[in-house]
């Protein structure tokens, strides 16, 4: 998708600066600073000041392009969390530090900072990064990128020839990816669009027209005016529901979850607990909400047990089909490029989140690299939609008997709007141990305009590389893949993966009329070069196992990843844009745990060479039987647009779980109660 700037969100003076860090602000704060806590508004400060003191007379030229917790070691925060959790007093919490990525000068730079204690902050280390690629875009210099054509007179010109208003066009801009180019600079493409007769300008795109900005220099580098195609018209474009004419749709009524005694969850901090379910949760700029330290309660030995000690989409690559001059380059990683964190929106009470919902607000610091709050970044809230927990209906006894028990569950939901697409990214977990993974996929498609207005005219569909979805517009074939990093602690932190394949057996002595059934081949992949896969080919399920815990009758107490849809990229591995995103070519990967390994696309996304991404890392081929693993599973998309997907596109949702395999004794909600 193209990057957009904050205008429509926010406004003046903070409109045209940039969103570097947000982190999670509970409404009532508890005393207790966890070790992985977002960092807070005076830390930003001190942050900041502490890096321009680093730079003195240079940091005018400063611009901050992120600012992160530094998280501890990981045995740190387990023992100093095992201590919170077990109610004794905690040792003081680690060290805090920060990781934070400046521009200056033409060049990118990293530096870690000791947040010490109080407003005092020092610098630890500092070093200038000298390989490919380049770190996530600021807001203030997209804003300023796009603005560079309305003073360009062979821009206004193009806009003359074709005889549209230069005060209705609106300019977004798009990263370029990489092609092979030897030596690159910092660049943007600025995409021009029309919002004459809509606000949704998407659909009006002004096709053919090629600006180039290089963004340390903050000038137009390349300009082509290639041809002249109809812009298509506005009629049938708008979404507002105030622009909206009769006849309408259906009227649907709004249900609403009364919880008389108030919410069924608490807030302490940043830690969240919920039935028999507790974890911490953060928020990060680049990849959104953390979950961590996730533990379930088990009612038979009477204690939490861990499941989860860190999970976060680490990346969302999106490539376009249409290998067009305008459009080739249009291969987007939402997360390195722009943020899946730093493009997220207030949620609106009543629609995008239920009525029962509580409300987190959060920070962020601008390219300056001071903080400022957005209100409602996320919300958690309980659902109940009439799912059912368990049920039976008993018929062979005397009388009749049925037991039932309904599903409610507890959701941390986030959007993320990044450019025409907004993510609604829920992270749910239920009382049967279960943890849902799920996005929504809604917003705008991006579209290219085309002089066809029939499926009768077109000759050669490859040729539209899409589908026709209204007059003169055709909806580009496109790709959503999304990453996610799950760092899972089954019972502890030693675990292995075990592969179940499913085979097929034939009845060998004719005993029996049976020809055949399935039985459970098993097999634990000892390095990451047997732990990639491509799900969906053959029938298997997995399991992350802990080899050194056992249920009383003998099984490995378990999780186990249950897929939802499944898309694997069908793009050529040689091609560019999947040399960068080759973490898609499987669906399911497994590592040894690295602290520094958390982005599959690498530090510096934008224009990077596939040299730092997850296919890198595993190449490596270490030990993963037995030791602390991270699974890295790819949520697949192949969008083809169809006209339902027009003017707006209703949310396509799909995900996966984490279900216990054999992690209890028994169903851990077989003595549950729900309150009326």
């Amino acid at each position: 998708m193209a990057i957009w700037s904050l205008k429509p969100l926010l406004s003046p003076p903070f409109c045209l600066t940039a969103l570097i860090f947000i982190f999670l602000c509970p409404k009532h704060s508890h005393q207790y600073h966890y070790p992985l806590n977002s960092l807070t508004p005076s830390e930003f400060t001190s942050i900041r000041k502490c890096v321009e003191e680093t730079y003195g007379e240079a940091s005018p030229k400063l611009t901050f392009h992120y600012v992160g917790l530094d998280e501890p070691d990981k045995p740190v925060v387990q023992s100093w969390w095992l201590q919170q959790s077990v109610g004794s007093t905690p040792a003081s919490p680690p060290p805090r530090q920060a990781y934070v990525v400046v521009r200056i000068d033409g060049h990118t730079e990293e530096l870690w900072v000791d947040l010490g204690k109080g407003d005092r902050a020092s610098l630890i280390a500092k070093k200038v990064y000298a390989g490919k690629g380049y770190p996530m875009f600021g807001f203030k210099e997209q804003d300023a990128a796009g603005n560079l054509p309305f003073s360009y007179r062979p821009f206004l010109d193009s806009v003359e020839r074709r005889k549209l208003n230069i005060s209705l066009v609106v300019c977004t801009v798009s990263s370029t990816g990489w092609f092979g180019e030897k030596e690159t600079k910092r660049t943007l493409r600025v995409l021009p669009l029309y919002k004459g007769g809509t606000t949704n300008l998407y659909m009006r795109p002004i096709e053919g027209i090629t600006v180039v900005v290089d963004l340390d220099l903050m000038e137009i580098v390349r300009y082509h005016d290639r041809f002249r195609v109809m812009i298509p018209e506005a009629k049938g474009t708008e979404y507002r529901m105030s622009k909206m004419n009769p006849p309408f749709g259906p009227i649907l009524k709004g249900a609403s979850m009364v919880q008389r005694g108030g919410p069924g969850f608490h807030i302490d901090g940043s830690l969240v607990s919920w039935a028999n379910w507790k974890f911490h949760l953060g928020f990060d700029s680049r990849v959104g909400p953390v979950i961590s330290l996730a533990s379930v309660y088990d009612p038979d030995s009477g204690t939490f047990r861990q499941v989860l000690y860190r999970a976060y989409i680490s990346e969302l690559f999106v490539p376009y089909m249409d290998p067009t001059e305008d459009w080739y380059y249009r291969t987007f990683f939402d997360g390195g490029e722009s943020g899946l964190g730093q493009s997220s929106s207030s949620l609106k009470p009543h629609a995008d989140c239920p009525n029962n919902a509580v409300f987190l607000d959060a920070y962020f610091a601008w390219q300056d690299g001071e903080p400022v709050e957005v209100k409602n970044a996320m919300c958690v809230f309980e659902r109940y939609a009439g799912d059912v927990l368990w049920r039976h209906t008993e018929v062979l006894l005397p009388e009749q008997v049925t037991e039932v028990r309904p599903g409610v569950s507890l959701v941390v939901r986030m959007v993320s709007t990044v450019g025409n697409y907004d993510y609604i990214i829920d992270w749910e977990f239920k009382a049967n141990g279960v943890i849902k993974f799920e996005v929504g996929l809604t917003g705008i498609l991006e579209v290219r305009a085309t002089n066809y207005t029939h499926t009768d005219q077109v000759k050669n569909n490859d040729d539209l590389y899409g589908s026709l979805l209204a007059e003169n517009i055709v909806g580009t074939y496109h790709d959503h893949f999304l990453a996610y990093h799950l760092d899972l602690d089954v019972d502890g932190v030693r675990n292995s993966l075990v592969k179940e394949e499913l085979k097929t057996r034939r009845v060998a002595n004719g005993s029996v009329p049976r020809k055949s059934y399935w039985a459970v081949e098993k097999m634990i992949p000892r390095t990451e070069s047997e732990a990639r896969f491509r799900l969906g080919q053959e029938p298997s399920e997995f399991v992350v196992i802990n080899p050194s815990k056992r249920t009383k009758i003998g099984n490995n107490v378990g999780y186990s990843l249950v897929p939802g849809q499944v898309g694997s990229s069908i793009l050529a591995r040689e091609d560019y844009p999947q040399i960068r995103g080759a973490f898609t070519d499987y669906n399911l990967w497994v590592t040894p745990y690295n602290k520094s390994e958390k982005w599959v696309g690498g530090r510096f996304t934008d224009q990077s060479r596939g040299d730092d991404t997850l296919a890198t890392w595993s190449s490596r081929n270490r030990k993963i039987e037995n030791e602390d693993i991270v699974l890295w599973y790819m949520l697949g998309f192949h969008h083809v647009p169809v006209q339902e997907d027009f003017p707006i596109m209703p949310a396509l949702r799909t995900g996966f779980e984490l279900r216990p395999a054999n992690f209890f004794e028994r169903n851990p909600t077989l003595k549950v109660k729900v309150t009326p």
